[in-house]
């Protein structure tokens, strides 16, 4: 007799911290917001020069990039003969931006364009027909 009380005690605490748990998920995604992104505007793009770019260079191209309206200062990156920069779409483009800094210096550069047969091409490196994929969108929906 005393084992079944310890039992029915053991299952009445576990059957309560449960429901709390289930309380307390229920809460939570009632109240939770969707996540809300800072920068949705935000696009990168990139310019190629014709030559390698040394240390001089890079550090003038950066200050003459930072000074164009609608970039973000601290998202310019410079590598050999590259630079790639990060821009609000909804104030300025690739192309001004690309424009703007040629009036600046004469610099020997080409704006880089995607070419067509890559614009409209998936880049999500997951098989969006997996179940998988699937059930990890649905399970995201849910708590968004």
């Amino acid at each position: 007799m005393k084992n079944y009380t310890i039992i029915k005690k053991g299952l009445v605490i576990i059957g309560a911290m449960v429901l709390l748990f289930i309380a307390i998920l229920l809460f939570h995604i009632i109240t939770a917001k969707p996540a809300v992104y800072e920068t949705p505007h935000l696009q990168v793009s990139r310019i190629d020069f014709k030559s390698n770019i040394d240390s001089a260079q890079a550090k003038q191209i950066c200050a003459d990039l930072r000074s164009i309206k609608g970039l973000t200062s601290d998202s310019i990156i410079v590598k050999r003969n590259v630079v790639v920069y990060f821009h609000n779409n909804t104030i300025t483009n690739s192309e001004k931006v690309f424009n703007e800094l040629m009036s600046k210096r004469p610099y020997e550069a080409q704006r880089f364009i995607v070419p067509a047969n890559l614009a409209n091409k998936e880049v999500c490196p997951i098989d969006q027909n997996s179940l998988s994929y699937k059930a990890f969108k649905t399970i995201n929906q849910f708590f968004n």
